[in-house]
């Protein structure tokens, strides 16, 4: 009965979270935190950027889950969606009867109830979308909460309560926790939604295509009329969803097509363009990122920010100070005439949108791609041949093999010629020393930490 206390007489709770290092759990921590709880949590991979931030909020972390992490008696346990039965942790939190729920259903209801809450869906985008979005608010005047799965630089931190009635959530398809099989993002009932995209992703939990469509239709459900939808109107999968039914206005999004809100490019990297709204100009948008899919990320979140009043015009000048999330083409280094970027890939469209976007920028200069293909649907060898397709803008890439992969690497030679497969890091790293020249670009792309190698690349160069 705590956390019902707690929720009519402002009660605070000790909350101990399992999974707490990953990039939602620990927006949640520190939301809880925020909010006067106790805060502790386990994870199995404790590392930067997220464990030094939430350490730097006096969060108690403990490495690897075990029982006796429970022995500090929590009143309540927010177990992750990578957990499951057969942890020592979790069967321990069930033998001993202690309250537990799942992450999106503590935000839920402790968080977005009477929350106008504007929520952005979609297989690429959302991260960077949501926090183009709580920008706008914020340097408009909103300070809204916000919850996003990275850190974006204009904050410092991956979430906040805010102090206004608005939350900007990035909404995961993926499930919510192994008692709750449903998409995290049916929890948060948003009034204003942005559904970027849609493709087949997360195989290791959804058979098909169809799968993923009908989430996303329970998602489209849970919006009120009054809300607004916003979706590109050339995503044919998004189109197929909300033809399932949907109750809810929608705006369409197009880049050089006709729609109610246009971007038209005056440069073809993505990195200028004009903003039009029911065929009338806004203004124009000249800033430092590139690709169209940020052209399109920026478009969503414009229309999403005049759902809540904010004029486009607004949106767009708080785009000029926009500045990306980490680990979304983050420059990391620039030494000895190479530029490393950091980029969060996990899926061949992103990736190719990404390498897609740096090669207008860059030209004819040479582009190194590094990848580890850690996702669980790249682990499974899904999508390989659009694996291949998507790394052919780089001059050369270069792919590491764990020993733990479930298929080889090698047969993404069959589809591209431009592919290298290493083994470890130490052959990543020799392989770059050979390539290093002026006016070359080395990308590396992983959602995860990738050994280490960040730091040892810019050690060597």
């Amino acid at each position: 009965m705590r956390a019902t206390i707690f929720h009519k007489n402002n009660y605070f709770m000790h909350i101990h979270i399992l999974g707490i290092c990953g990039t939602f759990m620990g927006g949640l921590a520190l939301i809880a935190r925020e909010k006067g709880h106790t805060v502790s949590g386990s994870d199995q991979n404790v590392y930067p950027p997220m464990s030094t931030q939430l350490e730097e909020q006096g969060i108690q972390l403990m490495s690897g889950y075990k029982a006796s992490n429970l022995d500090i008696k929590p009143d309540l346990v927010i177990i992750g969606n990578a957990l499951s039965r057969g942890n020592e942790e979790v069967e321990a939190v069930l033998n001993r009867g202690l309250k537990y729920t799942s992450g999106p259903q503590w935000l839920s209801e402790y968080v977005l109830q009477d929350k106008w809450v504007l929520a952005v869906a979609g297989t690429h985008g959302k991260t960077t979308t949501s926090s183009m979005l709580a920008w706008i608010l914020e340097d408009n005047g909103f300070e809204p909460g916000f919850l996003i799965g990275g850190i974006p630089v204009n904050f410092g931190l991956s979430a906040r309560a805010g102090k206004t009635d608005f939350f900007v959530i990035e909404a995961d398809e993926y499930d919510s926790a192994f008692f709750d099989k449903r998409s995290k993002f049916v929890h948060y009932r948003p009034r204003t939604a942005i559904l970027n995209n849609l493709e087949f992703d997360h195989a290791d939990i959804f058979d098909d295509l169809a799968a993923i469509k009908r989430q996303f239709h329970h998602l489209v459900r849970t919006i009120p009329s009054e809300g607004l939808i916003i979706a590109p109107q050339c995503d044919k999968n998004i189109q197929d969803t909300l033809a399932m039914g949907c109750w809810t206005e929608t705006q369409a999004t197009a880049i050089n097509d006709d729609a109610l809100w246009q971007a038209q490019l005056k440069q073809d990297d993505g990195s200028h363009f004009s903003v039009l709204f029911d065929k009338q100009e806004c203004g124009t948008l000249d800033w430092n990122l590139t690709g169209l899919h940020n052209v399109q990320n920026a478009l969503a979140a414009i229309a999403a920010a005049r759902h809540i009043g904010i004029l486009p015009q607004h949106a767009i000048q708080s785009l000029h100070s926009f500045k990306n999330v980490k680990r979304r083409m983050e420059v990391i280094a620039k030494i000895n005439g190479v530029t490393v970027y950091d980029d969060f890939a996990h899926h061949p469209t992103a990736i190719q949108m990404t390498l897609d976007g740096l090669r207008k920028h860059v030209g004819s200069e040479k582009i190194i791609a590094v990848m580890e293909p850690r996702s669980n649907t790249m682990r499974m060898g899904i999508h390989r041949e659009a694996l291949a397709n998507s790394l052919a803008l780089a001059d050369r890439t270069l792919v590491y093999q764990p020993e733990n992969l479930n298929w080889d690497l090698s047969e993404l030679s069959d589809y591209a010629d431009n592919i290298q497969i290493c083994t470890s890091i130490d052959e990543i790293i020799q392989q770059l020393q050979k390539e290093v020249a002026p006016n070359s670009h080395f990308l590396m792309m992983s959602n995860g930490s990738f050994g280490g190698i960040y730091k040892r690349l810019k050690d060597e160069l």
